[in-house]
């Protein structure tokens, strides 16, 4: 890539106060966005409650090694780098919201970071702008506020690509190889977040350095360091579990690459226009208020007569496109399909609409600093309005609340919760797993028509001896009861019903 087409705009020239006078300006926007009510809105079911519970169950049982549900229910469903983190977060500063959540912020801060990072050799001129562009996205700002593990990945996959993109901007061999180790490492943080789903850019890479400079040029990017990170920051955590649970690697492949990519076993808006039902108005809504300059970005790269030629003559805007058309390809083909997936592609987003508004965005100019200003009042205070006023039946606090109001919780060691299922995709669905931060107790969630469901609740309950368990109100009370008295129960008191669902407190 020509080293003038990344230099041009003025960057050189800037002295050095004056360089990181945006940067300081930036990551205060970011902190003000990221950290602005951010503990205010309680858990919601199901992912939120489930990464907090599964940090939690880490925290009290030591093992950082096996996710897990509960004492006795491991979940592989996703690498353990979201819960490390989360857990981290809880044990200093605290079993609440706001510890749980506020990682989420850092890494949304961090996200701008590494735009304005990939700004100084893209938009040299304004770097700022990408990361000005990002926070104030209306997808990404709101995003940053959800427990799940695509804030994280959005992150390492951009730490991933800076890598590249120095890679491809320095002569010196030396910072060539450091931005290929950079790469690398960035593709093993995403590795360890979400598995191969975080390795969508690098086809998106290794198309664009092939088609620059052949075999060659892909080539360039496997050096012994950069494979060496990879594998010892992605795989390590692999090998240990599969050692210490010979099934997992069936477990992986079966369940978590071929059934969410070429099934429908997870639920998640399958079908031939699924797709679109999910991510078009993601990204059409969630790109607001950049629509102009992402339409122009997209119609220059679509609408060339000799598109070969513009292909060879502009050095970021190719790979920006496949950066965001390859992934998106792949999330339209797979099965599995949720609004969080396509978090990543806001960054090539961010990135096109830089490139278009470098020219025309000015801060200097004060009505853009007012238009800009009045945005930004307008995500807090939506952001506010959505904390204090939203309690869906998914929020797990006010369930919590309405919980502990019903029923006495001093002598209850656990909450079992028993659903009208026999799929575990059903359970991690429907289970209150946010339960656990608020009542401080272990939450057991047990598939009632599933062969082993009466088993499973009788384990539970002989391994906390004293529990409070929610019924599915569409489960017949006349099988719950023989249930409860084969597994020895010493007494069963029912205390009413919540949300129509009986109420029992049981004793092992």
């Amino acid at each position: 890539m020509p080293q003038s087409v990344l230099n041009e705009g003025g960057w050189r020239g800037l002295t050095g106060s004056s360089r990181q006078r945006p940067l300081l300006w930036l990551i205060l926007l970011g902190l003000v966005l990221g950290f602005a009510f951010q503990g205010t809105r309680g858990l919601w079911s199901p992912d939120e409650g489930r990464y907090v519970g599964a940090a939690l169950q880490m925290l009290d049982s030591g093992n950082y090694l096996a996710p897990a549900y509960s004492p006795s229910e491991l979940n592989f469903s996703k690498p353990p780098l979201t819960y490390w983190v989360i857990a981290a977060s809880l044990q200093v500063f605290g079993r609440n919201t706001w510890a749980a959540r506020a990682p989420y912020a850092v890494s949304f801060v961090l996200t701008m970071w590494v735009l304005y990072a990939m700004g100084k050799r893209l938009v040299p001129g304004k770097p700022w702008l990408p990361g000005l562009i990002y926070g104030c996205t209306l997808f990404p700002f709101f995003t940053a506020n959800i427990i799940s593990t695509d804030v994280f990945l959005t992150l390492f996959e951009g730490l991933a690509v800076l890598g590249f993109i120095r890679s491809i901007v320095f002569d010196n061999e030396r910072d060539r190889r450091q931005g290929v180790t950079v790469m690398w490492l960035g593709f093993g943080l995403a590795f360890l977040t979400k598995g191969p789903p975080g390795l969508l850019p690098l086809l998106a890479i290794l198309i664009y350095a092939a088609s620059r400079d052949g075999w060659r040029g892909m080539g360039r990017l496997f050096t012994l360091a950069g494979i060496a990170a990879f594998l010892l920051v992605g795989f390590t955590w692999y090998l240990l579990a599969a050692w210490r649970y010979p099934w997992l690697l069936h477990y992986f492949l079966h369940q978590e690459v071929y059934g969410r990519i070429f099934t429908a076993v997870h639920r998640r808006h399958p079908g031939i226009f699924g797709w679109a039902v999910v991510y078009l108005p993601v990204l059409i809504l969630g790109s607001l208020p950049w629509w102009p300059a992402l339409t122009r970005a997209v119609r220059s790269g679509i609408s060339q007569t000799q598109w070969s030629d513009w292909y060879r003559e502009h050095a970021i805007e190719p790979f920006l496109l496949l950066w965001f058309l390859v992934p998106f390809a792949v999330f339209c083909l797979s099965q599995s399909r949720l609004p969080l997936y396509v978090l990543p592609l806001f960054l090539p987003l961010a990135l096109l609409a830089a490139l278009q508004l470098r020219d025309s965005l000015d801060l200097q100019v004060p009505r853009q600093r007012v238009v800009l200003c009045l945005w930004v009042i307008a995500l807090v205070a939506a952001k506010g309005v959505a904390a204090y006023s939203m309690h869906p039946a998914e929020d797990n606090r006010q369930a919590a609340r309405e919980i502990a109001a019903m029923a006495p919780l001093q002598d209850v060691a656990a909450v079992i919760v028993i659903v009208n299922t026999d799929a575990m995709y059903a359970i991690e669905e429907q289970t209150p797993w946010g339960l656990r931060l608020y009542l401080n107790k272990p939450v057991y969630g047990v598939a009632w028509r599933a062969p082993e469901g009466a088993a499973s609740l009788c384990s539970a309950i002989r391994d906390q001896r004293h529990a409070l368990v929610i019924v599915d109100h569409t489960i017949d009370a006349s099988t719950v009861q023989p249930a409860l008295a084969s597994c020895q129960v010493q007494a069963m008191d029912p205390l009413g019903t919540w949300r129509g669902n009986p109420l029992l407190r049981v004793q092992g």
